[in-house]
């Protein structure tokens, strides 16, 4: 038997329709979401003209995890992503506790978003977001997309798609219009500044770049991914640290009153009027709803998934009846996401979702030789390579390992939590099904 991991009879069934462009807007959607509209404001806040190059030393930073992700990929052409990565090299709890911290991370990430896109709405009404109303938005968000996607998103992939372009192009368009502002003294720091807060930003600047390792899950409906999903990553990658970068670079030339929590907004006005503010709220509308509705999608399939075989409880499984969706795994989501995004500024909770997924990155990359030593000659033969050997890898892990000993006890207290909460449900599953099993047997 070939160590290439061979497709299971439910990945047999699913369409590989798509292709390396569809797979490049994945990745940049899954990247890029309500990051893109509040980091530039709090790059500039806490290291000032230098705060946009940063940008592109935490990107080099996060290629050598994408890097090496991608050269993991190349070694499977079925559904499952990083959670079969952890469990081919090492079992069933470690790629069960690696699926939850990027479960963790994604619940997280719609608590962060939904954050900044009220953030942005309540700005342009200029309506002063007291805690009642921001809770009851947040309520009537999240419920919505909880409601869609019980009773189901026809054609969801072509939809995010075409979200993804739409948010795009207004931030094409600002940059382009901002070039004329642009100034040496506002391109090149003559200082380097001194970081305050220096553990928070670390956290926020890569949460800028998480999210890729959700296009890793549609292996198993991808045309030749041990091909196009590395190749997706890596150009992905490349275009997101450009994105940003511009962003940030032109927003500090062209806005005064820097530092505010809706960037965009502000340069939007200075570049095109009153219309340049109402074009960028919409362009984030798009943006933070088409990267929450990929989680929505996405995020209740994973523990569906983990419920399917037997590591979290058959509830997490139950289709409804109506719609054919993963409802209980939908509405936990919800319920979850709700908590969290009342509980948390876009901070705090960016750098918890960081958190949880520089965790799971530091499994998968460490399971890439279980991995390789696995594998058939033909599988090493067409992986993706990493020159140097492991000196990717490594330099991945300590990324990682950096990011996380930024983390406050703050957010070490819910990631233990977290991962606390998944272990009950893994255990307790165990227990009643050893049960069941017994009185099966009897």
């Amino acid at each position: 038997m070939s160590d290439d991991v061979r497709s299971n009879g439910n990945d047999a069934k699913l369409k590989r329709d798509i292709g390396l462009f569809a797979a490049g807007l994945l990745v940049l959607n899954g990247v890029v979401g309500a990051g893109i509209f509040g980091l530039p404001g709090k790059l500039v806040e806490a290291a000032g003209v230098f705060g946009p190059w940063l940008i592109i030393i935490f990107g080099i930073l996060i290629i050598s995890v994408v890097w090496t992700f991608a050269s993991i990929a190349s070694y499977f052409n079925t559904t499952g992503g990083p959670v079969a990565y952890a469990n081919r090299a090492f079992g069933p709890l470690v790629g069960f506790q690696t699926g939850w911290l990027l479960y963790i991370g994604r619940v997280t990430a719609i608590a962060a978003n939904t954050n900044v896109l009220i953030d942005y709405a309540l700005d342009l009404a200029e309506i002063i977001p007291t805690e009642t109303i921001r809770g009851m938005l947040l309520f009537l968000i999240i419920g919505a997309l909880v409601a869609i996607n019980i009773m189901g998103v026809k054609k969801a992939v072509g939809a995010i798609n075409v979200i993804t372009l739409v948010k795009i192009l207004p931030v094409i368009t600002l940059i382009i219009l901002a070039v004329p502002y642009l100034t040496p003294e506002g391109v090149l720091p003559s200082n380097l500044p001194t970081f305050d807060e220096w553990s928070g930003l670390v956290l926020v600047i890569l949460y800028a770049f998480v999210g890729f390792e959700g296009a890793l899950v549609t292996a198993g409906e991808t045309k030749n991914p041990k091909q196009n999903i590395p190749r997706a990553l890596i150009t992905g990658i490349f275009v997101i640290t450009a994105i940003y970068f511009l962003v940030s670079i032109t927003y500090v030339n062209v806005v005064t009153d820097l530092g505010s929590d809706t960037p965009l907004i502000d340069m939007g006005e200075v570049l095109m009027g009153p219309i340049g503010a109402v074009i960028i709220v919409i362009a984030a509308i798009f943006s933070i709803l088409g990267n929450a509705t990929a989680i929505v999608i996405a995020a209740p399939r994973m523990t569906f998934a983990m419920a399917e075989e037997g590591s979290l409880p058959k509830w997490f499984g139950k289709i409804h009846h109506k719609y054919a969706t993963p409802a209980n795994s939908i509405l936990f989501l919800g319920v979850l996401a709700f908590l969290l995004a009342i509980s948390g500024t876009f901070l705090y909770l960016a750098a918890a979702s960081t958190l949880a997924r520089m965790i799971a990155y530091i499994i998968c990359v460490i399971s890439l030789p279980a991995i390789r030593k696995k594998a058939d000659e033909e599988t090493l033969r067409n992986a993706t390579p990493l020159p140097g050997g492991y000196v990717i890898p490594v330099i991945a892990v300590a990324v990682c390992v950096f990011a996380i000993t930024q983390a406050d006890a703050k957010n070490w207290l819910y990631m233990a939590g977290f991962i606390a909460l998944g272990s009950v449900l893994y255990f307790a599953n165990s227990y009643f099904k050893k049960i069941e099993q017994d009185t099966n047997t009897d």
